[in-house]
């Protein structure tokens, strides 16, 4: 099974930065959309943004702006640069992937990371 890996998550204060990454294990040939959604407390899941591997990408229209989500190339890995963040970013950030083709064979369904926490607070 291909595994998701987030990191970069943490604690930081109001208008600060951080920025946010994840690679998919193994034998990786080309993943075709890479993501991220977050979870805040007592919230649903929501998506935040996407980048194929084309290079286009959608963002909550909230979030345009303050994040950026970029990828180094087919296979990923995939990165969110976060600025200017603000207590109600506060949450679990999962990474998102769609269309693996690995050495394991092809993954055509939706694939979740185990999160990382991002705590926005002063």
């Amino acid at each position: 099974q291909v595994q998701l890996m987030e990191s970069g998550g943490g604690l930081v204060q109001p208008g600060g930065s951080l920025r946010l990454s994840c690679a998919a294990s193994g034998i990786i040939f080309s993943i075709n959309t890479m993501g991220w959604y977050r979870q805040a407390p007592g919230k649903e899941r929501e998506l935040v943004a996407t980048i194929t591997s084309g290079g286009s990408t959608k963002y909550a229209h909230y979030l345009r702006g303050r994040f950026t989500i970029s990828r180094d190339d087919a296979k990923g890995p995939v990165y969110l640069q976060m600025n200017s963040l603000k207590p109600e970013d506060t949450a679990v950030y999962y990474c998102y992937a769609r269309g693996i083709n690995s050495g394991r064979g092809y993954y055509g369904m939706d694939n979740w990371g185990k999160g990382t926490l991002v705590t926005v607070s002063s």
